[in-house]
């Protein structure tokens, strides 16, 4: 069976106001976060120009602020400025001659603010707070409603003078358009709230002044977002109606359903604890509404595979693909050639994509690291080296896993060796706590490609120094990853070298228990020291397999690195449900025959907690041994990953990647 046979639906093309879409595929609108001095550059030609070499029909590029209330982020574009004209029309003519659309997205947060990036009052249609922050909002005016509705129509006939294929008022998420059709956020007793058909004035103002200006054929369409456990949020027969009436006088070309808001932004961009396809009961209701517009379906749809399955069951037109394709910017035309076996997946996991996003970097990808680097490293895509070597990498985690593929990509002759039986290193073991299989997926995936490029993998070798010395390779990579100490070292007590008691036994590492080395007791207390997935994981793993779990943390709260990815609170509401009592703020002082003595931070007071056995979720040492007897020899060695400093995955997948290209 061929790829069109398999994903019949996804590549039919389509036609969008006059304009044909070669497949089903979109690259939604979201904040790269790339600007510099806000202007698109360098990095955002380079991001968007191989999402579009790689397949996808249309593009939608991120949000422009469409006034100073709007600014967000530090990378925003530049807003009321035609400035930014020449710089987009750099990205448009990219894309276009890959073959792509290319739309953007028109965005202004209302209520929801910025103060620290805007530095202007929030404006909202009726002065409620902020949910993005603590700040207020000011009731706008007559004045500043039209000031903020021709905002969006300047911003619109920009993107017309940049060659864009049209633009997407965003009405999503509870920004300031869903603020005005929300009874519950327009309390206005004007002509601009009310009634449906005042709540709608603002909407149909923007659109229809904004095809007045930019012409017939400009694509005009709307985001708007499923929010139905929220009582105030607009539900779905609500949203359906205003779309309806949207529809029925053409005002828009399409239509694209998210999921969340900024009452509920876990569900903005849902991480693998939430289900796939998460838009669907939405786009299937707004698209059996409408007889005009098309509807785009996104939230969740990671793969070409979900793609075609909402298509099949006739909920949309047309999905966008935006985690997915940040992960392989070459999914389309993959799935298109019959290839979908060597997309690159996308684990959910929010970390470098929505997670550098939260802390206002600019964004990249956990499992594909040229995201955000493509005009650096010449996307993702390899150059065949002029010199092959022969090149040994010692580790088969991550970082390992990484080199050994890029350098043998590039024409060199690789051997990769692995201690254990399995690839994949400590990233394995994550892989094994609930939920988090997609990891599984990815080291599944490195198997292949090693496997088509010719590596020769040899795992259950341990290599000692002097075996690397007589191996005769050219390039030795030396990736052996880190151990955690079995010390009972917190750096919450950094006076504390060896907790007291760990002698006595029933101390085990986090990697100890999900590699089943450790067989903790019913009653578990972890000490979770990182706030990630690494303790986080654990607790949820024992807990689900029946024993008592107690986390106790230095934190304020429980998964206090996982803010950053959305994915703390639905994790919390887990491990809750499963039993697992949270003590906050507290570090381990001694280790027991019946239990831990646990230290508050904030009253000086203890308390014995009752516990078989102790797990501890701490800082790794890094496994250097190797590094430390070959320096000074003459090999050309390059250390990487944890065994060069612990860290987490996306930063030793990077590295391997950087050392794949040197050489």
């Amino acid at each position: 069976m061929n790829a069109n046979q398999h994903f019949s639906r996804l590549f039919t093309p389509i036609d969008l106001r006059g304009h044909t879409l070669r497949n089903r595929i979109v690259f939604g609108a979201h904040t790269a976060n790339m600007a510099e001095q806000g202007l698109p550059g360098d990095r955002h030609l380079g991001y968007y120009q191989e999402r579009a070499m790689g397949g996808s029909a249309m593009l939608i590029i991120e949000p422009v602020p469409v006034h100073p209330a709007a600014v967000l982020t530090r990378g925003n574009f530049r807003h009321s400025s035609d400035e930014v004209i020449p710089h987009f029309r750099k990205i448009t003519d990219a894309v276009h001659a890959e073959g792509a659309l290319v739309l953007q997205q028109l965005y202004h947060v209302g209520q929801h603010g910025d103060s620290d990036n805007s530095y202007h009052a929030n404006w909202s249609p009726s002065g409620l707070p902020s949910y993005h922050d603590s700040d207020g909002s000011h009731a706008m005016s007559e004045v500043q409603i039209e000031e903020t509705i021709e905002g969006f129509v300047q911003a619109a006939r920009r993107c017309y003078e940049a060659g864009f294929d049209g633009v997407e008022v965003w009405a999503a998420y509870h920004g300031i358009v869903d603020q005005f059709w929300t009874p519950w956020s327009n309390r206005r007793d004007d002509r601009w709230g009310g009634s449906l058909e005042n709540r709608m004035r603002f909407s149909r103002e923007i659109i229809t002044r904004i095809r007045r200006l930019c012409g017939e054929d400009f694509i005009v369409g709307v985001s708007v977002s499923d929010e139905p456990d929220v009582e105030v949020a607009l539900q779905r027969e609500a949203l359906a109606e205003i779309i309806a009436l949207h529809d029925r006088d053409q005002l828009i070309d399409y239509v694209s359903c998210g999921t969340g808001s900024y009452f509920d932004f876990y569900k903005l961009m849902p991480t693998f604890l939430y289900p796939e396809r998460l838009g669907g009961e939405l786009a299937e209701i707004l698209k059996g509404t409408v007889s005009h517009a098309l509807v785009i379906m996104e939230s969740h749809v990671r793969t070409p595979e979900n793609a075609e399955a909402v298509l099949a069951a006739k909920q949309t037109d047309l999905v966008s693909i935006v985690r997915g394709q940040i992960a392989d910017p070459h999914l389309a035309n993959k799935a298109s050639q019959g290839r979908a076996g060597d997309i690159r997946p996308c684990l959910s996991c929010n970390q470098m994509c929505w997670g550098r996003r939260y802390r206002d970097y600019w964004i990249s990808c956990l499992v594909n690291p040229s995201a955000g680097r493509e005009s650096e490293w010449g996307g993702d895509r390899f150059v065949n080296t002029d010199s092959p070597k022969q090149v040994l990498v010692v580790g088969g985690g991550p970082a390992g896993l990484e080199a050994a593929r890029v350098a043998a990509e590039r024409g060199h002759q690789v051997t990769l060796t692995e201690a254990s039986e399995h690839l994949g290193g400590q990233f394995r073991l994550a892989g094994l706590q609930p939920r988090r299989a997609q990891i599984l997926d990815l080291l599944d995936w490195y198997a292949r490609q090693l496997d088509a490029v010719g590596v020769e993998v040899r795992c259950n070798t341990f290599m000692a120094a002097d075996e690397i010395r007589t191996h005769a390779a050219e390039v030795t990579v030396l990736a052996t990853g880190s151990s955690p100490p079995d010390t009972g070292f917190q750096k919450a007590l950094p006076h504390v070298e060896r907790l007291p008691g760990i002698e006595l036994g029933g101390f085990f590492s986090a990697e100890d228990v999900m590699a089943r080395r450790g067989r903790p007791g019913k009653r578990v207390l972890i000490v979770d020291e990182g706030g990630n997935w690494k303790g986080c994981g654990t607790a949820w793993k024992l807990a689900e397999d029946g024993h008592q779990v107690t986390l106790v943390t230095p934190d304020p709260l429980v998964g206090k690195e996982l803010q950053r990815t959305a994915a703390d609170y639905p994790l919390r509401q887990r491990l809750r449900k499963l039993g697992v009592r949270f003590v906050l703020e507290s570090a381990v002082t001694c280790w027991t025959r019946e239990g831990a003595e646990v230290l508050s931070f904030l009253d000086g007071s203890t308390q014995l907690i009752g516990a078989d056995s102790l797990v501890f979720a701490t800082t790794n040492r890094a496994e250097d041994t190797l590094a430390r007897e070959l320096t000074g020899s003459d090999l050309q060695i390059l250390n990487i990953g944890d065994s060069a400093g612990p860290r987490q995955a996306p930063f030793v997948i990077y590295e391997g990647r950087r050392a794949g290209l040197a050489i």
